[in-house]
Formats: structure tokens, sequence, C-alpha cells
């Protein structure tokens, strides 16, 4: 009878016997809001929702990402088997201010070749306009 009762408690409601529910459960343990885990994440605040409610699931590659800003361990996250989420710990803080750093770091590349993109095209716009208009004799 003592294996029943321990059943019973290991299928007890206490909201992480999903992934969205554990998902849920890590995230309020590292203070982290759904808004600030979809820009680390570089999702939309939707997807963190839709993932939370199991509506959808994210991919594996990510769930790799969510267990180390949430310093737990993936499979935590997939079957609940383990330690869970403890109060944020230094070394967990930083390592998710690593991974927001370097999507920051990867977004501004990002940037920096569209600015110089948009640049390159407004000079060969200018210099193809200065031509045109050397043709119909208007100075520029």
């Amino acid at each position: 009878m003592l294996k029943t009762e321990q059943q019973v408690n290991v299928f007890s409601d206490e909201g992480d016997d999903t992934l969205g529910g554990r998902l849920s459960s890590a995230r309020d343990a590292a203070g982290i809001s759904t808004g600030s885990l979809a820009n680390q994440l570089g999702v939309q605040e939707e997807t963190v929702v839709a993932w939370e409610s199991d509506r959808s699931e994210p991919r594996p590659s990510l769930l790799l990402d969510l267990a180390g800003i949430f310093g737990v361990s993936p499979i935590w996250l997939m079957t609940g088997a383990g330690e869970g989420p403890a109060e944020m710990t230094d070394e967990r803080a930083l390592e998710a201010v690593k991974i927001e750093l370097s999507r920051l770091q990867s977004a501004y590349k990002d940037m920096g070749r569209l600015i110089e993109a948009t640049n390159r095209q407004l000079e060969k716009l200018d210099y193809q306009l200065k031509l045109r208009n050397v043709g119909k004799g208007v100075a520029h």
C-alpha cells in the first residue's frame, strides 16, 4: 500500500506534470517574465505563453537554451525526472545574461550588415540619378 501512496504523490496536481507547467514553474523560480524570456530566446511572447499552456512545444535547441537559462536539466524540463528549479543562483543569473548578450551581439551584427547594405543601395541609386541627370543636362 505504501507503493500506491507514493504513486499518488508522484502524480500530484502541482502543475509541474506537463512540459508547459515545468516551463512556467522554472521561469517563475528564475524571476523572469514571459516577455524577457521571449527576448532572450528570440521568439514572440505569445510563443512562450503557448508553450506554458501546452498548446505547442519548443524546438529541441530551444529546450537546451531554456534549461541553461533556468539552471535545470533538459531531462527535467521534458519529463519532470530529477531536480526542478531552485532559487536563481549567481551562476544561473550569469548564464542567462551571457545568453542574452550573445543574442544581442548577433542582432547588432545583423543590424550592421543591414546598414551597410542600405548604404550601398543608397550610393548606387544616388550614382544612377546623377548619371540620369547628366544625360538630361541637369546639374545635381
